[in-house]
């Protein structure tokens, strides 16, 4: 970081995410793109959902060419400052019995499942036994 350089804090990054004022924040640098959301090749919509947070992943997710590289810096206003950006919480997956027990059929479920069938069977051949018992008494 250079001595004239600008040195933000992630609170006031934060507030800059509307289409008037649009700063980014990637790889501790802080962007204001705001002239360039028109002109973004992903639409507007991309870097808006991207500031107030740390876009670094969002961006390099992309693949961005050297060129989109080098135009980057005549947006930078300065560098965010470490110790102020919070730890990123990693994603946990929930392991809660109602979401297994919503996966897997109920023991009910699976007797129906079997006895369903049966009951059909039975049903058939109870028709057919007395079809047959009808014709031999007349």
């Amino acid at each position: 970081m250079g001595s004239g350089e600008k040195v933000f804090v992630y609170e006031d990054l934060v507030k800059h995410k509307d289409r008037n004022d649009c700063w980014l924040l990637i790889s501790g640098k802080v962007y204001n793109v705001t002239q360039f959301l028109e002109d973004h090749p992903g639409g507007d919509e991309v870097l808006l959902a991207a500031s107030g947070k740390d876009a670094t992943n969002d961006f390099e997710d992309v693949g961005h060419s050297d060129d989109a590289r080098e135009q980057m810096q005549k947006y930078y206003i300065g560098e965010v400052d470490a110790t102020t950006i919070p730890a990123r919480r990693m994603y946990k997956a929930q392991t809660s019995t109602a979401a297994t027990q919503q996966e897997e059929p109920g023991f009910l479920f699976k007797i129906i499942q079997f006895l369903v069938p049966l009951l059909i069977l039975g049903f058939a051949f109870g028709l057919q036994f007395l079809g047959k018992k009808e014709k031999t008494e007349t």
